[in-house]
């Protein structure tokens, strides 16, 4: 059995621990948000610069392949955007076929072509005098084919004008995707990437501890 005294001393030592845990419990929780902005910044840091670095690529060749068909996505979506409306240009590739055919085509005088009196005339006259009245279609084909032809010049015109747009467009698409390259993407700096390792692992670190402060934090 312990003596009073002993029992006194006892009593003393627990009261000390807890007097002592409580006290460092809340010098600590006084300083949770120094810790936390602290590790909010330094976070904000790496993300920096691993953004500067580029993201994480793959050694391997299925790595490399996902990443170059990462960077095909989004060439593609830039040029669709392009071509939508949603980027400039575009509209250039419509202007072609809504104005400036329609205005050439205008120009060349179909009316005069097509007009009942040629028709009748092409239909008499294609292959002698008499028979195409009976079975005509030897005169429109003659009539197709002369209409074919006056429009191939304009038609070509547009073609030639439409692929110089395009080309330009998938220019501009090329130099808004990413800044990652396919020869940098196969050949990059390999102290680049021990970087972006080095700099990957320190971000999930610190970003572990941030979750482990914020529980601390909602627990106060």
């Amino acid at each position: 059995m312990p003596t009073p005294s002993e029992n006194r001393e006892c009593c003393k030592n627990k009261y000390n621990v807890q007097h002592t845990v409580l006290h460092l419990e809340t010098v600590i929780k006084s300083r949770i948000p120094g810790i936390q902005s602290l590790i909010n910044k330094t976070i904000v840091e790496l993300e920096t610069e691993l953004s500067r670095l580029g993201k994480l690529i793959a050694a391997d060749a299925g790595g490399k392949l996902y990443t170059i068909m990462e960077i095909c996505r989004i060439f593609y979506q830039n040029f669709r955007e392009h071509l939508d409306g949603v980027r400039t240009g575009g509209d250039k590739v419509y202007n072609v076929f809504d104005n400036q055919l329609p205005a050439t085509l205008k120009r060349l005088q179909f009316d005069r072509q097509l007009s009942m009196e040629n028709i009748r005339k092409l239909i008499t006259e294609a292959d002698g005098y008499q028979p195409h009245l009976i079975a005509p279609e030897q005169g429109y084909r003659c009539l197709i084919e002369s209409t074919l032809v006056t429009i191939r010049g304009p038609a070509e015109a547009a073609v030639d004008a439409t692929h110089s747009i395009l080309k330009d467009l998938v220019h501009k698409a090329m130099s808004e995707t990413p800044q990652k390259r396919l020869s940098a993407l196969l050949n990059e700096d390999p102290a680049i990437m021990e970087r972006r390792s080095a700099l990957a692992k320190r971000l999930e670190l610190y970003r572990s501890a941030q979750a482990e402060i914020d529980t601390v934090a909602w627990s106060k």
